[in-house]
């Protein structure tokens, strides 16, 4: 637990962000998960309820096992059920039980609830939130009270829903934290409430902040909580949760620390910031968003020529921080809005340099300008910008050329459909010729292609697809529209993306097919040579 009175970062993205639609983990994958949170600095992490499901039960037993450094581990539950005692009630006994240091207990603050979900009266209410508090205190936890729906029972009546706070302050409560369980409210509503709140009880307990997204103000309500009093964040890694999600704890970690001069993790910690979302990510299946910011994969790309020959003259004047900071990198976007410095900069990023050499600078981005003009799109596609460029700078870039492919595509009277392709190719001036099928004309002749060139480049059975999009470029012209074939393309250790173009789909997909896996070699051979 962080030192006395000093902010607490509370995670609870193995609870409460898993409500998100279609999230849903293994075990081992919630304990790699708690690791890494806790790997970052977060003070408390949440791990569920205990007893209420098997996956949960054992979640807990495994983490019992594998301690998470200087995090602390919080088990959540409710408050004591109607016309029941605290200590005979089964969710309380199972938070009693379970070897966690601290228990959460979400409470109702807001009368509707009382009235409507939990059908008792208000006196009743207050009694179960103390009586859940006092019993676990008892036990010799540390007790967190969420007040559920609380900036909406205190918009209702502003002294019961205080009430409830006292109430679980007065038995031992050590932080009350206020939840906008429907993600409603405004910064200015909470800074007004969260500084009465603090000013009532915060010389008795601590004040917390557990925000919702709904009205796109989670993170702001948060940081605004912290500056009227607040001293527990709740939230989640990427902002994970039910509905638009709870407040991003990777958002609200370097808006505390190199905004708002919060010591809440180390310099060294904060570093870890992209690492972690990106690792949360993958193992919950969920794809990166590109534009989070701090650590999205484009939170620091720069695309406009004007903006770019800024950033290399002094990146503050379109960096709001140092990417570093937050384990994140600045980087370069090509397109037709690019200008000489955009191109220089994704010259040096490949490990080129053009600083000495202007006419193939202009050169280059010419060429960029008007493939961009008839589709081509070099933003998405990082390897045919690099052979572009390979082919300007007068290096390798053809490993093999094409004599003809044909395709056949046969609907059977089953009704499959089978596609056939034929590739021929020269390599070193030797002649391949390959057949193979495919369940669409694409996939077939990828299939050839990579036959006809395994037995002189073997590796190309490294490269695997793993995106393939479409996008029609001149909707009017219908059938004889001009299509941008996209593919992302991955070695197992890093990813690229490449771009074909053209009236034939498959003839745009063959282009960026053939640009994916020469780039892909090419790369092979390099780091191969770096290697040696």
């Amino acid at each position: 637990m962080a030192p006395a009175r000093s902010l607490v970062l509370y995670d609870t993205t193995l609870r409460d962000g898993m409500q998100r639609e279609g999230l849903s983990v293994s075990v081992d994958e919630k304990v790699r998960i708690a690791a890494r949170i806790a790997d970052l600095g977060v003070h408390v992490i949440e791990g569920g309820f205990p007893g209420s499901n098997p996956k949960d039960e054992e979640f807990f037993r495994k983490l019992q096992r594998e301690p998470l450094g200087d995090a602390v581990v919080a088990a959540f539950g409710m408050t004591r059920g109607r016309g029941t005692t605290a200590g005979k009630d089964a969710q309380l006994r199972a938070l009693a039980e379970c070897w966690a240091p601290v228990a959460c207990v979400v409470g109702k603050t807001w009368d509707l609830h009382v009235q409507k979900v939990l059908r008792v009266d208000r006196d009743e209410n207050l009694r179960m939130i103390s009586q859940s508090v006092e019993f676990l205190r008892g036990q010799g936890k540390l007790v967190f009270y969420d007040a559920e729906h609380f900036f909406d029972g205190y918009a209702a009546d502003a002294e019961y829903a205080l009430a409830c706070l006292r109430a679980a302050a007065e038995a031992g409560a050590e932080a009350v934290c206020l939840c906008d369980t429907n993600g409603a409210a405004l910064p200015m509503q909470v800074a007004d409430v969260v500084e009465r709140v603090a000013a009532l009880l915060g010389a008795s307990c601590r004040v917390g902040i557990h925000a919702h997204n709904d009205a796109g103000c989670a993170v702001a309500n948060s940081l605004v909580a912290v500056d009227r009093g607040a001293d527990v964040v709740q939230g989640t890694i990427n902002g994970y949760g039910e509905r638009c999600g709870n407040a991003d704890l990777c958002a609200i970690i370097p808006g505390l620390k190199l905004k708002m001069a919060v010591d809440c993790v180390s310099g060294e910690d904060l570093a870890k910031l992209t690492d972690t979302a990106r690792f949360v990510a993958e193992l919950c299946n969920v794809s990166p968003d590109p534009h989070q910011p701090y650590v999205g994969h484009n939170a620091f790309a720069h695309k406009g020529g004007m903006h770019v020959a800024a950033v290399e003259r002094d990146p503050s004047t379109f960096e709001h921080i140092d990417p570093a900071l937050v384990g994140n990198s600045p980087h370069v976007l090509l397109s037709e809005l690019s200008g000489r410095a955009t191109v220089k900069q994704r010259v040096r990023e490949l490990g080129y340099s053009l600083e000495d050499d202007q006419e193939l600078a202009d050169r280059v981005l010419k060429r960029v300008k008007d493939k961009e003009h008839v589709g081509y799109h070099y933003e998405a596609a990082d390897a045919s910008f690099d052979l572009l460029l390979r082919a300007e700078l007068g290096l390798k870039v053809e490993l093999f050329s094409l004599e003809s492919f044909r395709i056949i595509v046969e609907k059977r009277e089953d009704g499959d459909i089978l596609s056939e392709a034929t590739v021929k190719v020269f390599v070193d001036g030797e002649r391949f010729v390959e057949t193979a099928e495919g369940n669409g004309p694409v996939n077939a002749l990828d299939t050839a292609l990579r036959r006809a060139i395994e037995r002189k480049f073997p590796e190309v059975h490294d490269i695997h697809l793993v995106n393939y999009s479409v996008r029609i470029l001149d909707e009017d012209r219908g059938t004889a529209a001009t299509t941008r074939v996209l593919i992302d393309s991955s070695d197992g250790r890093d990813n690229w993306g490449s771009v074909g173009v053209g009236v034939n789909l498959v003839e745009a997909s063959w282009q960026a097919l053939v640009d994916s896996i020469s780039y892909g070699l090419l790369r092979g051979m390099t780091i191969d040579r770096e290697a040696r």
